[in-house]
């Protein structure tokens, strides 16, 4: 016949089973709050760039990183700068901060790339501004003689002064996978799983807004708009800047037309250009709770863990426009879907 257990044995059990709960309950509280913060310090956007033969090479980064090279790049190709510049400006940005905006730094260096206020960068609160701290940087690499032709370190060394002026060269790799993504050179190789962060940032304002602190104003009009001092267009037809238009669209969709240059290679240039705004989109998904971005007949949905881009079967973003014959060549448009 069985015996009841002592009680201190009964307690003792009964002990151990409410702080295993406990212990549950606590990883579960932290893979909550990981989800909806987009995970602190934990990897949730990724880069790939598929070479020849088996080379395949991987970044792996958080979406305040994302977000954050995204702007530096934005800002360097509004300003019509090549590729190169913008792996410099990235490269530096990993090695003074990790692509984070750090309100700290060795003495009063501050921001992305822990510019000093005491040495004339600017207002602490300019610095703290990614878009400003990284037109600051382009201001001083474009004066470089022939910044181009250095090395990335060297170049990055010109501009910063930094006491480790070779620290830069080991982030070159990842600047150049970072640059090729982000310019548009490399298409639908930029992913992130999009887990709302806790911003409130969120809905089709809060992208126009960022947008045009990235890209600046015209980024939202059309070809053959006039732009006002102000930034305004008011283009002879088609639908609003920036609005919601073609088949399944609606008021959470944010348009971003497409164009090109001018003569050969025009559409290629707007491919690019229409792949650096879908890659700028998923970079900031968590940041503006963007749900679903749609490019040259791919589509990136937040949620999805395979790191892919996906065919779709719309048409209003396939390719260039059959029609485009004036000054410039269109190639669609960018439809960047807000999750509210």
């Amino acid at each position: 016949m069985l015996q009841p257990s002592p009680p201190r044995k009964r307690h003792g059990r009964l002990a151990r089973s409410g702080a295993a709960s406990m212990v549950l309950l606590a990883v579960a509280g932290y893979l909550v709050v990981q989800y909806v913060t987009g995970g602190a310090g934990a990897p949730g956007c990724k880069v790939t760039s598929v070479g020849g033969g088996s080379a395949r090479t991987t970044y792996e980064f958080t979406p305040e990183q994302a977000v954050n090279a995204a702007t530096i790049t934005a800002v360097g190709t509004a300003r019509k700068l090549p590729e190169q510049a913008v792996t410099i400006a990235l490269a530096t940005a990993l090695q003074e901060s990790a692509l984070r905006n750090l309100d700290h730094g060795d003495k009063d260096s501050l921001g992305l790339f822990q510019q000093r206020p005491s040495w004339g960068w600017g207002t602490p609160e300019e610095i703290m501004d990614p878009a400003y701290s990284a037109g600051a940087f382009y201001d001083h690499l474009v004066k470089v003689p022939g910044y181009l032709d250095l090395p990335v370190t060297d170049a990055a060394q010109r501009v910063q002064r930094s006491g480790f002026p070779d620290a830069y060269a080991k982030h070159e790799p990842d600047a150049e996978l970072l640059a090729a993504a982000l310019t548009g050179r490399s298409a639908a190789t930029l992913t992130c799983d999009g887990r709302p962060g806790a911003t409130r940032e969120k809905g089709p304002d809060a992208i126009r807004a960022a947008l045009v602190r990235d890209f600046g104003h015209t980024v939202l009009q059309p070809a053959g708009t006039d732009v006002d001092a102000d930034g305004n267009g008011n283009a002879s037809t088609g639908t609003a800047a920036g609005s919601g238009s073609g088949s399944g669209s609606d008021e959470r969709t944010v348009t971003v037309p497409v164009t090109g240059g001018t003569g050969a290679g025009a559409e290629r240039e707007a491919g690019r250009r229409g792949w650096q705004l879908a890659h700028w989109a998923v970079a900031n998904a968590s940041a503006l709770h963007i749900q679903r971005v749609s490019y040259a007949g791919r589509e990136w949905t937040a949620g999805n863990t395979d790191s892919k881009w996906y065919p779709t079967t719309a048409t209003e973003d396939k390719g260039a426009d059959e029609g485009g014959k004036g000054a410039e060549r269109t190639a669609g448009s960018v439809r960047i879907t807000s999750a509210r």
